[in-house]
């Protein structure tokens, strides 16, 4: 029989996988509004990005109050973790009305000649995202690891399209505002992937005690 311990931290790990979607899925919308120039769905996101604060408040006071009732180092864990990811979620939530909001403001112009492929990039870093969580949903810290070099490759895409966009504006001063624009996009997606990195790092300390943050990102796992 499920005590009622038990049973709220299954609500706060199932009120976590609620901001897990609802993040995915900003994200996803904001990207394709660029990519489609689709000032509705880009007005879309600023709703996800409402949800998203309101539940990360509410999992802050449902982790506190399971903080305040002791709990074994095992549980400790996974409620502080929970109150880290769901921040991570709401700032990928922030990156994602960034995105929405340039999205707008792009669709409105003319489009640049650019062969700037933002929707790899967007890819490359919605799979990080969904690859984290899905470690953490499994308790899974090898899939973590897996996946936090790969924030490499979207750091290596964001400086190659940063540069890109720079020579455009250099090139013709009637490119700056929307080259601008898009420079926005490309970083606010690097850092979302950095927030599913944060993510993934944030498993490894749940399903191993170790914080392995700031030591080259993924060291050997101590079980290899």
């Amino acid at each position: 029989m499920q005590t009622h311990h038990d049973k709220e931290l299954s609500e706060l790990n199932n009120k976590l996988l609620i901001m897990a979607s609802h993040a995915e899925s900003s994200v996803t919308r904001a990207v394709q509004a660029v990519v489609n120039r689709d000032e509705a769905l880009a007005r879309q996101v600023r709703a996800d990005d409402e949800v998203l604060d309101r539940l990360e408040v509410e999992l802050d006071e449902m982790g506190v109050a399971l903080l305040a009732k002791a709990p074994l180092a095992r549980d400790l864990r996974l409620v502080l973790m929970v109150m880290k990811i769901s921040q991570n979620l709401e700032r990928i939530g922030d990156e994602a009305s960034k995105i929405a909001n340039r999205a707008r403001d792009l669709a409105q112009e003319a489009p640049l000649k650019i062969n700037l492929d933002i929707a790899h990039m967007a890819r490359l870093v919605i799979d990080m995202l969904k690859g984290a969580l899905d470690a953490f949903v499994k308790r899974d810290a090898i899939a973590a690891r897996v996946l936090i070099p790969r924030d490499k490759d979207v750091d290596a895409l964001n400086k190659q399209f940063q540069a890109e966009l720079v020579a455009l504006m250099t090139q013709d001063g009637g490119n700056v505002r929307r080259a601008l624009w898009l420079t926005v996009v490309s970083k606010s997606l690097e850092r979302i992937a950095d927030h599913a990195t944060n993510v993934a790092e944030d498993v490894v300390y749940l399903c191993e005690a170790l914080d392995i943050r700031h030591t080259g990102k993924n060291p050997p796992s101590p079980t290899t």
